[in-house]
């Protein structure tokens, strides 16, 4: 049998070389179904608040449950482990709109830049398409790579020996993601009824999106020899500029390391907003940042499976017998 190490490790290795296949199946589609479902019963109830935090409770627990099950059967276990990350698939929409941009096709990489974000996209000049893409990249850092990783720890940790831990940890954890994206939205019909899903989204990254953009984000830009030094300074500096608990953090640290400056104005259906900038221009954007900001992404994602595997390691070598 494997150890939890090995298997969120040779979890982490298919991500890399296999990546989120279109044609596979993938739980998350089945987690939004569950969503669907449960929300058609219980949107009807007056307390919104109430039936919306229901749902949030209901669908974790069957989350939490089912992959703890499912974690029982090894090979199982490292399959669902591996549709968890989403490291290879981040890097690979980012070099899909560089690709584009290179072939100067800007009505198509307007095109597959809307695929990954909600910003409108139609109006974009080729710096706005770069900025949208490397700060989506920046932002999924923590949500698709590192988060995951610190609650697959979390569960190794609170149930040593329980072979389902790390999975159903994991997976719940992107039972929440799920559920923000479906109902977290401030719109009439989910400002009441999303408000306790996007709440505990943000509360679940706050830890992964702290620990991205001060230790592991620099160290990337250390090794790849980008300014790891303005990455430190910016992130302290610019952290909280951003409407989003979280987001800021790993922006800030990417900004910061490769010379160029987030936010600035961003149009949501049809309305222009005004978002506080984060690092310094010292530079114009390039599609050449697009690839950096992917190299970091691996970096920070190899950086820390190393850091979150060790932990795992030290307390069961040294706390758990």
């Amino acid at each position: 049998m494997l150890n939890v190490i090995a298997k969120i490790g040779i979890a982490y290795l298919i991500d890399l070389i296999a990546g989120d296949p279109y044609w596979m199946p993938h739980p998350v589609q089945f987690i939004g179904k569950l969503i669907e479902k449960s929300e058609s019963l219980l949107y009807r109830f007056e307390n919104k608040r109430l039936s919306g935090a229901v749902l949030t409770i209901m669908v974790l627990f069957i989350t939490f449950m089912i992959s703890y099950r499912l974690g029982m059967f090894q090979i199982l276990e490292i399959y669902f482990l591996y549709t968890i990350f989403a490291t290879r698939c981040l890097a690979k929409e980012g070099m899909k709109v560089y690709n584009i941009l290179k072939a100067k096709d800007m009505d198509r990489a307007k095109k597959e830049l809307s695929y990954l974000v909600s910003r409108d996209t139609g109006s974009m000049d080729e710096r706005n398409i770069i900025r949208s893409v490397m700060e989506t990249i920046s932002e999924n850092t923590v949500d698709g790579i590192i988060a995951p990783m610190f609650y697959m720890m979390l569960g190794a940790l609170l149930l040593p020996g329980n072979p389902g831990g790390a999975l159903a940890f994991g997976m719940t954890y992107k039972g929440v993601n799920t559920l923000d994206s479906m109902v977290g939205y401030k719109n009439e019909k989910y400002i009441d009824f999303g408000w306790f899903s996007a709440r505990l989204d943000d509360w679940v990254n706050l830890i992964p999106a702290r620990i991205t953009g001060m230790i592991f984000y620099p160290l990337s830009a250390l090794l790849l020899g980008f300014d790891y030094k303005s990455s430190l300074r910016i992130y302290f500096r610019d952290r909280l500029r951003h409407a989003s608990p979280n987001a800021g953090h790993p922006e800030s640290a990417v900004a910061g390391a490769i010379g160029i400056q987030f936010g600035g104005v961003t149009s949501y259906f049809g309305e222009s907003h005004e978002k506080p900038t984060i690092g310094d221009k010292i530079k114009e954007f390039d599609i050449e940042d697009i690839r950096k900001n992917i190299k970091m992404m691996y970096g920070a994602s190899i950086i820390g499976m190393v850091f979150f595997t060790g932990i795992i390691w030290g307390v069961h070598r040294f706390f758990i017998v």
